[in-house]
């Protein structure tokens, strides 16, 4: 029975020794253990944002970027399609104006051809003519030699004057 009150005692102490450190705990201990722990609290909450914001950050940059890369290829593909079309009207062009400068070529060596043949032509007349006047010439002068024959002649052309 002497096991209760011994126990009793020591109880009372133990709760009176607990209250007095929970007293003194709490007036000087408590407080900035509190407060070192709602600031640890605070600088991960903080640390938490910073890394979702840095992610949402990177994710955003990540589709600038690919939005950025669509936009290159879109354009190299515009310039390379502006470029086929500038090759493709440039080489028709060169073919349209080789084709004039050939026609006009052509045009003018038939011309000059056509030019050479008439004055070919009108050569062959002149030195026909001319060889048609010197053998006539000849022809006269061979049958004209004696007087008697230059009367018949001038006859013959008085009588042909006169059927016209």
């Amino acid at each position: 029975m002497d096991i209760v009150t011994p126990g009793f005692g020591l109880l009372f102490w133990t709760t009176i020794t607990f209250m007095f450190l929970l007293f003194v705990l709490s007036k000087f201990a408590w407080k900035p253990i509190l407060n070192a722990v709602k600031e640890r609290e605070e600088a991960i909450d903080g640390a938490l944002e910073a890394a979702e914001k840095a992610k949402n950050d990177l994710m955003s940059l990540k589709s600038s970027n690919e939005d950025l890369l669509k936009e290159a290829r879109a354009e190299r593909e515009q310039i390379l399609r502006e470029a086929r079309e500038i090759k493709e009207n440039t080489i028709s062009e060169a073919k349209e104006l080789a084709k004039e400068e050939a026609s006009k070529v052509l045009d003018s060596a038939r011309e000059q051809i056509n030019n050479e043949k008439l004055a070919a032509m009108t050569e062959v007349k002149n030195q026909a003519a001319k060889l048609a006047i010197d053998m006539a010439e000849k022809v006269l002068r061979s049958e004209l030699k004696d007087p008697a024959s230059q009367e018949k002649m001038v006859n013959r052309a008085m009588d042909e004057v006169k059927l016209n």
